[in-house]
């Protein structure tokens, strides 16, 4: 594991697709930004998991289609919203 240190407003880039941003922290939390191409899931670790324990498939796309994003992006019935996906607000 790579442990960084950064300050609010600083990235940290893996490879040359996704970076992460440091946009605030509060506290002992810490609000993180990603930029991915949509064809990358980003998921945080619990709703991972609940995509996992619910059948769903965590694989990246080689065709462009991505079941897991599309779970994300078209949420059963009564998930919809940023507390589904763990987001305070959408930015």
């Amino acid at each position: 594991m790579l442990v960084l240190s950064r300050q609010r407003n600083e990235k940290i880039r893996i490879g040359s697709d996704i970076v992460v941003e440091i946009v605030d922290i509060r506290g002992d939390k810490v609000r993180l930004g990603i930029t991915a191409h949509p064809d990358i899931p980003v998921h945080r670790e619990e709703v991972f998991e609940a995509i996992l324990r619910e059948g769903g498939e965590i694989r990246p796309a080689i065709s462009g289609h991505v079941p897991a994003a599309e779970a994300v992006c078209n949420p059963p019935v009564g998930r919809q919203g940023p507390q589904y996906l763990g987001m305070d607000e959408v930015v």
